[in-house]
């Protein structure tokens, strides 16, 4: 997303510095074109400041950051969003404050749910299929994520043990695709047991099983 700014000053420099200020960036971040050369005049006659267009184009991730700003700020919650670079190449964007935990949901589904449309905004012209154009979007709130994935690693451990004492599958709850990767790759680690998921869409399940009862593909 591009902005336009038609903005004067004195000179050049103070012209960019001007539109900069309005934007909320950094002169240097701003690509510009000189409308007007300024002039000095004589005696304070024929003075002409200068005229520039200023264009500031949005980073994917910006565009991102800004939508769960306003979201926020439009439902008056106490809370601010941050953002930082991944480990993997994504652009995660942090919520905290006093209200921020509304946000996250049951199980992390508002979250998740905010976290998708964050990911519209900022991809609202890229192809998904084309790593070089498609920026990757996290959105965690009060470190919500690891808690969770702590929480979820337990719980696989505890339903291998169970599995491997009384020799019977266990199924679990509905779970996102990132959860269930979670639960996946815990188990895997665990000699005698397996995993595997069943179900359609939103109500997938991960079944932890005997490796000698898992289906065959």
């Amino acid at each position: 997303m591009k902005q336009e700014l038609i903005v004067t000053g004195s000179t050049v420099e103070e012209a960019l510095k001007n539109g900069a200020e309005q934007l909320g960036v950094m002169p240097d971040e701003l690509e510009y074109e000189v409308l007007v050369e300024p002039k000095k005049g004589i005696l304070g006659f024929g003075k002409v400041p200068a005229k520039v267009k200023v264009v500031f184009d949005h980073a994917p991730a910006d565009i991102a950051l800004e939508f769960v700003r306003t979201l926020i700020a439009d439902m008056h919650f106490n809370a601010s969003a941050e953002m930082h670079d991944g480990s993997d190449g994504e652009k995660i964007i942090t919520v905290s404050g006093e209200d921020a935990g509304a946000l996250i949901g049951f199980h992390g589904e508002t979250m998740d749910a905010l976290q998708y449309l964050a990911n519209l905004a900022a991809n609202k012209k890229a192809d998904e299929t084309d790593d070089r154009n498609y920026t990757k979007i996290v959105v965690d709130i009060e470190n919500y994520r690891a808690k969770r994935a702590e929480t979820l690693k337990s719980l696989a451990r505890r339903m291998a043990a169970k599995v491997l004492k009384y020799r019977r599958k266990v199924t679990l709850e509905p779970m996102s695709a990132y959860e269930r990767r979670i639960i996946h790759s815990e188990v895997q680690g665990i000699r005698g047991v397996t995993t595997y998921s069943i179900g359609q869409d939103n109500n997938r399940k991960v079944v932890v099983c005997l490796e000698e009862d898992a289906p065959r593909a």
